[in-house]
């Protein structure tokens, strides 16, 4: 096969309709194939190897063999690296384990994209800064990927409190934790820890949007593609963490709502998609929309395993409560009307729940049967005259008759109607579409988060706390000890809800919160230990140990080029550079490196800084070249022993 598809090259790739960027492109290819491009056929027919292998001579008429071919083109490894074949373009792919065939040809569908094998390690420290990401190929250099996601060691251990902030040298077994640092590493690290312990999984990640609120500028040539890329990694560590029963939640908007539905189907199964909310986060609408003035966001479940979670309902709000307005506290009731309609509510479909009750209007007795001529016959019969059924069966209808839950009365058009008690519940099941003004994000986001620090703005488009407590407390055990894994930590505002869960239903939920942006202590954590009630409630703060990573925040803020200077002095002496770097010859031309632009020596120095060695492994951590202090030592083994 593989001279089959070297002739093939040979014979298309001086045809610029197969070329894209100097490089003869898979999908021009396919295309081609698909429309049976006279050109295409006109090429094949004149290559004698060709036209035996996918031409059949049918009484003098040559028939093009197009399945054949198509998978010829699409098997892996024709054109293996031309990723340029999907530049800026998502397609839908199939792979049987031998060729990747269009959709057209099977049913399943998942989703394909130009980074989709890769890891995306995506290293902001701040939320307006761009990077050029290092993508790592999991086919071609398994050992890159092996080594970038190894647990990291971590240091500036400190214990927030309502009483302030101080260092410490021990490690609850049972605590929360807020990480700072890299949140793809941060979900590696905790994994042998906390795998397969976490019941939910709760994110706000970047939206990759237009407008103000896009905090995702990774590799904007790739955009889409990256940002699926970005998502796909950290989904796939995050069901790892997951309870057998665990629950992922992901908050997103319209930009990629539909994508991200495919790709968690594609990490958990098309079984584990649970279903999506609907929030209104802001009742006035966007105005900054072109069109729809958008007041939305949505939630979308994933579960580890199908069937598996269980929901627990949401409280009654007080306008519900309110309409339960016969008897008092937990023996409130309201009355209904005993005649169901909507579906399933026809005596075809519910034969045993269409029957006459019978009424005396003179005694107020109610009966099944017609006692005496002073009863009067009541047949399910809605506003429309169509048959409809009782909500209970006769037996079950007897039981409540008995216990003084049914009565007959006229309605306003004067016709007699059965009406059953409708006792108040311990709560609703949540619907799909929220609309209440607790969910509103500048009220109970913004302007909360501004109250708790002072009128300050620290933070932008924080979660309403109310929607993330809402949304965790359908899937976290009331009064439990769950734990609850946010690795987009933002403003704290999970960490905060599992707070105020716990105060209401007098829970012991833990919080595990990373993030990778420089606000993680100042902000993150200092939101958290600012609602900590109790003198006795505590967490526990720490970083990941950089290592290359600290020079890549150095070159990031330099602004002369003397800085980015110094920077490469201190890089040579300690960093570690790419093994396919000649140090040497570039310290002799450095009087030419000088000279680049300002933008190109910050791009040079973070190319040759080898990026599996951001963080300390904590498999190295005994290495003195670290130079990790005893006391960190000692806390990192603690942490790592509790797996």
């Amino acid at each position: 096969m593989q001279n089959l598809q070297n002739e093939l090259i040979e014979l298309l790739q001086h045809e610029d309709n197969f070329v894209v960027d100097s490089q003869l492109n898979k999908t021009k290819i396919v295309e081609a194939v698909l429309k049976v491009e006279p050109a295409l056929i006109k090429l094949l027919i004149g290559n004698a190897t060709f036209k035996k292998h996918f031409f059949q001579d049918i009484d003098g008429t040559l028939i093009f063999d197009k399945i054949a071919f198509q998978r010829f083109v699409n098997n892996k490894s024709f054109l293996p690296d031309s990723y340029t074949a999907f530049k800026n373009k998502i397609g839908l792919t199939i792979n049987d384990g031998s060729t990747d065939n269009y959709i057209t040809s099977r049913n399943d569908v998942s989703l394909a994209w130009p980074h989709k094998d890769c890891i995306l390690e995506g290293g902001q420290a701040f939320d307006d800064q761009k990077r050029n990401e290092v993508f790592w190929n999991e086919i071609l250099a398994p050992d890159n990927v092996d080594r970038l996601l190894s647990p990291k060691s971590f240091t500036d251990f400190k214990l927030f409190s309502k009483k302030g902030v101080v260092n410490t040298n021990e490690l609850s077994t049972n605590s929360s934790y807020v990480i700072q640092g890299n949140n793809l590493l941060g979900l590696a690290s905790i994994l042998p820890v906390y795998r397969g312990k976490v019941k939910m999984v709760y994110i706000d990640p970047p939206y990759n949007t237009s407008g103000d609120a896009n905090t995702f500028m990774y590799n904007n040539s790739f955009n889409h593609s990256t940002w699926l890329t970005f998502m796909k990694n950290r989904m796939e560590l995050a069901k790892e963490l997951l309870t057998d029963d665990g629950v992922l939640a992901v908050a997103i908007d319209d930009a990629e709502q539909a994508y991200l539905n495919v790709l968690g189907n594609d990490v958990f199964g098309r079984d584990n998609f649970m279903g999506s909310i609907i929030v209104q986060i802001k009742p006035s609408g966007r105005t900054t929309d072109e069109y729809f003035a958008t007041s939305h966001e949505y939630v979308m479940f994933f579960s580890k395993n199908p069937g598996a979670p269980s929901m627990n309902f949401l409280e009654l709000s007080e306008k519900e409560i309110a309409k339960y307005s016969e008897g008092e506290g937990d023996n409130s009731f309201k009355w209904r009307d005993f005649l169901r309609t909507g579906g399933y509510s026809t005596p075809e479909e519910r034969p045993n729940s269409f029957y006459p009750i019978y009424f005396d209007p003179k005694c107020g007795t109610i009966s099944l049967s017609k006692d005496s001529d002073s009863f009067i016959e009541i047949f399910p019969i809605d506003s429309t005259g169509k048959k409809r059924v009782w909500r209970k069966t006769p037996d079950s209808f007897k039981i409540h008759r008995d216990a003084g839950e049914i009565k007959v009365e006229k309605n306003r058009d004067g016709k007699w109607k059965v009406r059953i008690i409708d006792k108040i519940k311990d709560g609703v099941r949540p619907k799909s579409v929220w609309v209440d003004s607790k969910y509103d994000a500048s009220s109970h986001g913004t302007k909360l988060l501004k109250k708790i620090f002072d009128d300050k703005k620290v933070f932008s488009y924080p979660k309403s706390i109310h929607a993330v407590k809402d949304v965790l407390y359908l899937f976290t055990e009331k009064g439990g000890n769950d734990i609850v894994v946010d690795f987009f930590g933002g403003s704290g505002t999970t960490g905060h809800a599992c707070l105020e869960l716990n105060k209401e239903d007098g829970g012991n939920r833990k919080f595990i919160l990373i993030e990778q942006m420089d606000y993680a202590h100042s902000v993150t954590a200092e939101r958290i230990r600012r609602c900590l009630e109790d003198e006795n409630d505590s967490f526990l703060f720490m970083k990941l140990i950089q290592y290359n990573e600290r020079y890549l925040d150095k070159i990031q803020s330099a602004t002369k080029k003397e800085e980015l200077l110094a920077i490469w002095k201190e890089m040579d002496e300690s960093a570690f550079i790419s093994y396919l770097f000649d140090k040497k010859t570039f310290n002799e031309r450095l009087a030419a490196f000088k000279t680049a632009p300002i933008e190109e020596m910050k791009q040079y120095l973070v190319e040759v800084l080898d990026k599996n060695q951001l963080y300390v492994n904590y498999s190295e951590i005994e290495d003195k070249s670290y130079g990790v202090s005893e006391a960190d030592k000692k806390l990192n083994h603690q942490f790592y022993k509790n797996k």
